[in-house]
């Protein structure tokens, strides 16, 4: 405290010696002090009042703990008292014991007498369920049935209950119901019977399968309720669970099996045709009883049964095992291309799938992993399989006729060839994702002031035909062939898109000397690409050098004459095109612009046989040439 009072002190005397600073702060010293006391007795009070709501919360807490105290010793006393109690019940428990064995039997024999009736009766109700049987009353039929087994499990249940170590008693009720399991097995061949017709019994009498269905239904129901009654007594009855929805799916599995591989009428010695009429017999039988499931089976069965799919799938996977059980026969090389030929052209193979492929990849670019070397597996897989039908066709078959195929249906070299260009326009359009940033800085000031986009273009392109490396010859020529020409028509779309206009002899210059430059980088990397394929490839490159030099040309006067010698070199270029580029270039006069347009008008040129349309398919943005003449 003394400390305390020490800092008190000094601290009043620096406030005292900062108000009487000057001489003439004296005369206020009285107004000091009042305004200190007002302060002091501001401070005195707020202390005052912080000191008496502790207080008050110190004395409300007290309180609270001394009623809390008197709960504590109350709830003691009644637990006490509870203790007592349980203590002198115990012996009142123990001599209840044989009040409740008398309540359990009370139950079972209530069950008993419940069931009375149905005991003395299952002789007739047996013979009853066995005539609906036989008659074909199958609900009728499966509706007694559960009658005799919900007798039957309710006596035994109380014997579990009541007994569950007694066999003898348990096997006295199961002796006597003995006949149940035999009607149940007899109604399931009925059932099974039903469905193994199913695809004929829909069409004529849809009502027998239907009962089918509700009857498998109930037994599933009654499955789960009995399963859910065994994890809480343990008490399971004879036979269950059915599973007959399970089993109905394993008949309709083997039904289907059994139509593919019935469907062989011929042999080799027979009819050399033997195979070809089993694949076609089998193509109409499963494209008819598709067709049957989709708009008549599917009436006949819950939604969740999928049963559409289901049969969908079962079909598929016996295809698939009679199509292996075939091609691992001793097959001539006709038959051979016969089984091919029909796996290509009744399922779309693979093709659907390689194209679903792709666009799961264009829709995530990160997934699946490895896209790119499942797709040139795919494409190779496609080449290796062409050349093998190519070559036996060529080998053994003298026309599409001995194959089994119809002039009108597509040859399966070239479905194949068909799916492996899909597959490289998948490779492709993944090269120019990549690109599309870069090729959208060409002809921008940002190209002009110094862009190293083509430089980019380069590397990117020469990266990814480093992995196409192990494409097969024939598609990685044409792959390479159709990157140089896209690379090429993006280059003239920029041009085209009017992204710059130049506003000096010194900028058209300068632009079209970085076209040339940058037309020699493409003309290196495609033909570094294509070496060894003994082509030309310098073609598509010309087409820029063309256009450059209509951009550098210095003298107006000649422009006439060098639009024309482009027009003639490349026919499919169109006058929005030319107005395109004469916007570009940013000098020539209306009357110019004028005169060749007129002159274009007049008819295109002629294109040579080899030439390969670069203009067609670039569009000038939606500025008319009206307006490119002013």
């Amino acid at each position: 405290m003394k400390e305390t009072d020490r800092e008190a002190v000094a601290t009043a005397v620096q406030r005292v010696a900062g108000m009487l600073q000057r001489p003439d702060q004296l005369d206020k010293v009285e107004q000091y002090r009042r305004r200190e006391a007002r302060k002091k007795a501001s401070v005195e009070a707020r202390l005052k009042a912080a000191i008496q709501s502790q207080l008050d919360g110190v004395r409300t807490g007290l309180s609270q703990l001394h009623n809390a105290l008197n709960d504590v010793k109350d709830i003691q006393q009644s637990l006490a008292d509870v203790s007592k109690d349980w203590r002198q019940s115990i012996n009142t428990i123990e001599s209840l014991k044989d009040v409740k064995d008398a309540v359990v039997q009370h139950s079972q024999l209530a069950a008993a007498v419940e069931n009375l009736k149905n005991i003395f009766s299952v002789p007739e109700i047996v013979r009853e369920t066995q005539d609906l049987i036989e008659q074909g009353a199958l609900l009728q039929a499966h509706r007694k049935l559960m009658d005799l087994e919900c007798s039957r499990d309710g006596l035994m249940y109380e014997q579990y209950r009541m007994d569950s170590g007694n066999t003898r008693d348990m096997t006295l009720i199961h002796g006597y119901f003995g006949s149940t399991q035999g009607l149940s097995d007899e109604l399931a061949k009925q059932l099974w019977m039903v469905l193994q017709r199913s695809l004929v019994t829909v069409r004529r009498d849809p009502t027998l399968l239907v009962s089918v269905v509700r009857i498998i239904e109930r037994e599933e129901k009654i499955d789960r309720r009995i399963l859910d009654r065994k994890k809480q007594t343990g008490f399971v009855p004879p036979g269950r669970p059915k599973n007959w929805k399970e089993k109905m799916f394993t008949i309709l599995e083997r039904t289907v099996t059994t139509r593919i591989e019935g469907t062989q009428a011929d042999t080799r010695e027979s009819d050399k045709m033997w195979l070809v009429r089993h694949l076609e017999i089998i193509r109409k039988y499963v494209l008819d009883d598709l067709i049957v499931a989709k708009n008549l089976m599917v009436q006949c069965f819950p939604p969740h049964y999928e049963i559409f799919k289901n049969l969908l799938n079962m079909y598929h996977q016996a295809l698939s095992t009679r199509m292996q059980d075939l091609a691992s026969e001793d097959l001539e090389a006709n038959e051979i291309v016969s089984l091919l030929t029909w796996v290509l052209n009744t399922y779309t193979r693979y093709k659907d799938e390689a194209q679903l492929y792709k666009e799961e990849h264009l829709r995530n670019r990160q997934h699946p992993h490895c896209y790119v070397q499942y797709m040139i597996a795919i494409i190779n897989n496609c080449q290796t399989f062409k050349e093998s039908i190519v070559s036996l066709k060529r080998k053994y078959l003298k026309n599409e006729v001995e194959e089994g195929v119809s002039p009108s249906q597509p040859s399966m070299d070239g479905i194949l060839d068909a799916i492996a260009k899909e597959g490289c326009s998948g490779l492709l359009e993944e090269v120019f994702l990549d690109l599309e940033q870069h090729l959208n800085e060409l002809m921008t000031k940002k190209w002009l002031l110094g862009s190293n986009a083509v430089d980019i273009i380069c590397v990117t392109v020469e990266d990814y035909f480093n992995d196409f490396a192990k494409i097969k010859k024939p598609y990685k020529k044409r792959m390479t062939a159709e990157a140089h020409r896209r690379v090429v028509v993006e280059y003239l779309r920029a041009v085209m898109q009017k992204r710059i206009s130049f506003r000096s002899p010194e900028e058209r210059k300068e632009g079209a000397e970085k076209m040339v430059r940058e037309a020699e980088q493409l003309r290196f990397l495609f033909r570094k690409l294509a070496s060894g394929f003994g082509e030309d490839v310098d073609g598509y490159c010309d087409t820029i050098v063309a256009v450059a030099e209509v951009i550098k040309l210095t003298d107006p006067s000649l422009l006439y004459l060098e639009v024309s010698t482009l027009v003639s070199k490349y026919p499919d270029i169109r006058d929005d095109h030319i107005g395109a580029l004469l916007a570009v270039r940013g000098d020539a006069s209306r009357d110019m612009k004028q005169t060749i347009m007129e002159t274009l008008e007049q008819g295109p040129a002629q294109a040579s046989p080899s030439y390969v349309p670069l203009f067609k398919d670039i569009v000038v943005p939606s500025l008319n040439v009206a307006k490119l003449l002013k």
